[in-house]
């Protein structure tokens, strides 16, 4: 299977966005400590596991969450949608987003 040039440059490097330090650099300051954990236990497993497979699932995943993120404000109401729906109230426009996200189990 190769992959197409589309979706990776031809230089070997990942493709556009998929880098560790973008998708670090794109999300909320408050999601970065996670990713680190995330990629750092991803790193450590590939190395004992010979298996590059939990890296780049990890970074897939967190890809997603920064793209998400890239609308701060688009985000915010996705969040505040989502607690809505699985609290079945209203989020008070006072109230804190990680409040709001914990409800939204984000």
């Amino acid at each position: 299977m190769t992959a197409s040039p589309s979706t990776r440059p031809a230089s070997g490097s990942l493709a556009e966005g998929a880098s560790p330090a973008t998708i670090r650099a794109a999300l909320l300051p408050e999601d970065r400590p996670a990713f680190d954990q995330a990629y750092w236990e991803a790193l450590d497993r590939a190395k004992t596991e010979y298996d590059v497979t939990p890296v780049h699932s990890t970074l897939e995943n967190w890809r997603r969450q920064a793209i998400a993120q890239s609308d701060r404000d688009g985000f915010r109401r996705m969040v505040r949608r989502a607690a809505e729906f699985f609290t079945g109230k209203s989020i008070p426009d006072d109230e804190p987003f990680e409040v709001t996200r914990h409800k939204a189990g984000m």
